[in-house]
């Protein structure tokens, strides 16, 4: 079943970028509320088995775009590929039989995360962060004609207050975007 539709279309959990520049208190865009989410995460992956897919967030080596003045402001997440900032956190390491889908964007939405879960596909997001990384993905995807449904509670903001609004925002796009917690996401299985 998909993500509380009815429809026996498979779902699809993709967890946004859940790695260690996300999560570590030491980073400065780490988020306080990572640790409270990725147990809800693994649990989400539990049950989507297969249909799991990780993205991680990679820096781009174009700076002649606004790119340049976006690690011109953040200087410390301006590193190559292969720095254990941009690797995925222990825990999620392991949450899918997919390779992690690399990608210099805030959004994950696109052709190649479309080409594994298929076109109009049910998506569940969760990750981090919830004001950046989720909510790009999460509009793309809906553009895109997907079926979207927020883990709410297995993502993780910036802030409280920020994560809210995020919520919020994603929360005026039903039917094709709706806002749940994983109780209710795994109720719908």
């Amino acid at each position: 079943m998909s993500a509380g539709t009815g429809s026996t279309t498979p779902s699809w959990l993709v967890v946004v970028d859940p790695q260690t520049i996300f999560a570590s208190p030491d980073s400065a865009w780490g988020s306080p509320f990572f640790g409270d989410a990725i147990g809800r995460i693994r649990e989400l992956a539990a049950a989507f088995g297969e249909n799991v897919v990780v993205t991680r967030w990679m820096p781009t080596g174009d700076r002649d775009t606004a790119w340049g003045d976006y690690f011109a402001e953040w200087p410390f997440a301006d590193r190559p590929p292969s720095d254990p900032l941009f690797d995925l956190v222990p825990e999620a390491r392991d949450l899918s039989p997919h390779p992690t889908l690399d990608l210099p964007t805030f959004g994950k939405w696109g052709a190649q995360l479309e080409a594994i879960i298929g076109r109009g596909a049910h998506v569940v997001l969760a990750g981090v962060s919830t004001d950046c990384c989720v909510v790009s993905t999460a509009l793309a995807a809906v553009d895109a004609g997907a079926h979207v449904a927020i883990a709410a509670d297995a993502c993780a903001g910036s802030t409280a207050e920020n994560h809210t609004a995020a919520l919020h925002v994603m929360g005026l796009y039903p039917p094709q975007l709706t806002v749940r917690d994983t109780a209710t996401v795994l109720a719908a299985r």
